[in-house]
């Protein structure tokens, strides 16, 4: 009895070994395939949704270029002081965003004497790290060179003398104006340890004519500010990064793994030739079928940073999971998603751990044909790390389910 079951084995092992070896072959070209033409080899920089947020605090002086002459008919802007203070976010090593505030009172020449008023204004900073983008990232550099440009909005009130004004409303001069300004400016960034940095910045608004609520000659009022201050970074500077190709070492070994078992084919091939070459093929017993025994599942899904999406290169592993269960009827599995815990809060990563373990259960229910009942979803999150290779624990793992 046993003799019957080695041959027909033997048989059916002969017969398969080339279309094994044949579809292995296939799965070699594409994986070095996709590593050549589609993997950048290069350091990312990315930074999570906690990091870099600061807050700025600072003084300065104004200087208005507003339509107003002093008695000889002249221009001149008289400095006066300005506040300001903003928080904001660098979301990359290279650009950021920041909410300013700024405000303070208003001079100009009016005839005989001064105007006087007082404002308040908001504005959008996108700044721009030109160090960082022209010398490569550093989070502990001492000088930087900030640049942005800016979009806000601004009221100006109080006007003194009282018949200032030359903009009317309803046939009564306006007390008070709004303005959308949009400003540019200059950052220069002094760290001073890794919390505080020092700044120095100058900034232009260009705003409507009706900016100090008197619209003559100039069409355009400008205010130039100069403020110096300190800017406070919640948990320092810090920018985490990444490299695509760190799956190569893991690409690699399974290619050795494959290699090796096709080795093991190979050996056992020739090994039955041997045997069908002394022995007749017995005559198959129709109610003695084959048992497949249930093999340890070595296959895993890795994943992209931040991804639940199963790329082509490793679809494959689903396929041959797939396989394996069709060929073993009687065996569940288990489909179990992980998280790397360098990146992503723990309630983030567990749910992205399902999404990953939900779209392999996908794959092989809608594309494979496997019965959802043989299956089941466990996701670990990041708070079980099967490797010691953070970066290789943006996985699925198949185990025989009991």
């Amino acid at each position: 009895m046993k003799k019957n079951v080695l041959f027909t084995t033997a048989a059916c092992a002969a017969l398969l070994a080339p279309s094994m070896a044949s579809a292995q072959d296939e799965t070699i070209v594409v994986e070095e395939t996709a590593v050549v033409t589609e993997v950048p080899c290069n350091t990312r920089y990315y930074v999570t949704k906690h990091d870099n947020w600061f807050i700025q605090l600072g003084a300065g002086i104004d200087a208005p270029f507003v339509d107003g002459v002093d008695s000889k008919g002249e221009h001149h802007s008289s400095l006066t002081v300005n506040y300001n203070v903003g928080f904001g976010k660098w979301f990359s090593p290279y650009m950021g965003w920041r909410l300013a505030f700024n405000g303070g009172p208003l001079h100009w020449h009016s005839g005989e004497g001064f105007a006087k008023a007082k404002y308040v204004g908001a504005n959008l900073d996108f700044m721009w790290d030109m160090f960082n983008s022209l010398g490569g990232v550093n989070e502990n550099r001492v000088f930087s060179i900030i640049p942005f440009v800016g979009l806000g909005g601004t009221f100006t009130w109080d006007y003194r003398p009282s018949d200032v004004p030359n903009i009317y409303q309803d046939g009564h001069k306006k007390r008070n104006s709004w303005t959308l300004p949009v400003s540019a400016g200059i950052q220069a960034r002094f760290r001073l340890c890794k919390y505080v940095d020092f700044f120095a910045e100058a900034r232009a608004g260009f705003y409507g004519d009706n900016f100090n609520n008197v619209a003559y000659g100039r069409p355009v009022d400008i205010n130039v500010t100069l403020n110096g201050g300190f800017t406070i970074t919640f948990g320092g500077r810090k920018y985490h990064t990444y490299n695509p190709c760190d799956y190569l070492g893991y690409i690699d070994n399974l290619n050795n793994q494959v290699n090796d078992l096709r080795g093991a084919l190979a050996t056992t091939a020739a090994a039955l030739a041997t045997a069908e070459a002394q022995l007749p093929c017995p005559e198959v017993v129709e109610q003695e079928a084959v048992v497949v025994e249930a093999a340890p599942l070595m296959a895993t899904v890795r994943f992209t940073l931040n991804s639940s999406r199963i790329s082509s290169l490793e679809k494959v592993n689903v396929y041959n999971i797939s396989e394996w269960m069709k060929a073993n009827p009687d065996q569940n599995v288990a489909i179990v998603g992980y998280a790397d815990a360098d990146t992503g809060t723990s309630e983030y990563n567990m749910g992205l751990s399902r999404r990953r373990a939900q779209a392999v259960f996908d794959t092989l229910t809608n594309e494979y044909g496997i019965n959802p009942d043989r299956l089941s979803i466990q996701a670990e999150g990041s708070s079980q790390q099967p490797y010691e290779e953070n970066n290789w624990n943006r996985i699925v793992i198949f185990n025989v389910a009991q």
